[in-house]
């Protein structure tokens, strides 16, 4: 006799008739219908909270791992993290994106200061910024983006996306930034339109402390590195978009970036959004 059809039966009928004379019809005892009652409601709930890690894993085109999914699912029931990293192994859902492998370099040589001295934790809002540029090559044409992020919450403040770079292009991001606070902050590279008299007379109008990072050496500015990073595995190679029209890469850009903001929790960030971390903690 099949456990799911008897329980159907007996929930049916049980209304007009006693379970004890249905099992007795049936030629079960009665508990043996209660415990296959009770594993079809665990089956039931079983399933019903694999759904809701799919539909985590489907919303967020498959870029978290389990415990960022777990941490998203805590916030409306109660799920083990075992029972979400389980579920996305049996059904092919784990996180799609593939990190690149940076390359250790030699030993850096002090060319200047280095201010933010790889102190990327900041106490308030616009006390430290980090700025860089990003080849941009899915298009007809080379594009880059220059981008500007608050240490803070990580959260991108700034932003310009143009096909050619330079001392204008990065000039343009930096206009783009709110009033600051005295004593903040902005760590770069040592690229020649950082450098560039331009753009230090620019940052000196505007009362920040530049910093930069040693020669040959991209963990001085990790933050940002980690998000362009971030924004090109998760969305050109995640999605196999090799080659697509100018028009796609700068929407696929500016509507990362909304998302990265508003949405994409970050588990150091107690697994809110930058935007909700700065809400919430300010």
């Amino acid at each position: 006799m099949v456990p799911e059809i008897v329980v159907n039966v007996v929930e049916e009928l049980k209304g007009q008739v006693p379970i004890y004379q249905i099992c007795l019809h049936l030629d079960i005892p009665r508990s043996t219908y209660y415990r296959w009652k009770h594993h079809k409601q665990r089956a039931t709930l079983k399933k019903w909270m694999e759904q809701q890690v799919g539909e985590q894993c489907h919303k967020h085109k498959f870029r978290y791992g389990y415990r960022k999914i777990t941490a998203l699912l805590n916030r409306t029931m109660k799920i083990n993290h075992k029972f979400v990293q389980r579920t996305m192994q049996k059904y092919g859902w784990q996180c799609r994106v593939k990190r690149k492998k940076r390359q250790r370099t030699g030993q850096p040589y002090q060319v200047a200061e280095n201010v933010l001295n790889r102190e990327f934790r900041a106490d308030r809002p616009l006390q430290k910024l980090v700025t860089d540029i990003t080849y941009l090559p899915f298009g007809p044409k080379q594009l880059y983006l220059s981008s500007i992020q608050d240490l803070f919450n990580g959260e991108i403040i700034a932003y310009s996306i143009g096909d050619c770079q330079n001392v204008a292009f990065v000039l343009d991001t930096l206009s783009q930034l709110p009033s600051l606070p005295e004593g903040c902050t902005l760590h770069s590279d040592q690229g020649s339109v950082y450098t560039s008299y331009a753009y230090q007379q620019k940052i000196k109008e505007r009362g920040i402390t530049m910093s930069m990072s040693r020669k040959g050496t991209p963990a001085d500015n990790a933050s940002i590195e980690s998000f362009h990073s971030s924004l090109k595995s998760e969305t050109f190679y995640l999605d196999e978009l090799t080659y697509t029209t100018t028009t796609i890469v700068e929407q696929t850009v500016k509507n990362y970036i909304t998302y990265y903001n508003n949405a994409r929790i970050q588990t150091k960030l107690n697994n809110q959004s930058p935007v909700q971390y700065r809400q919430l903690v300010v």
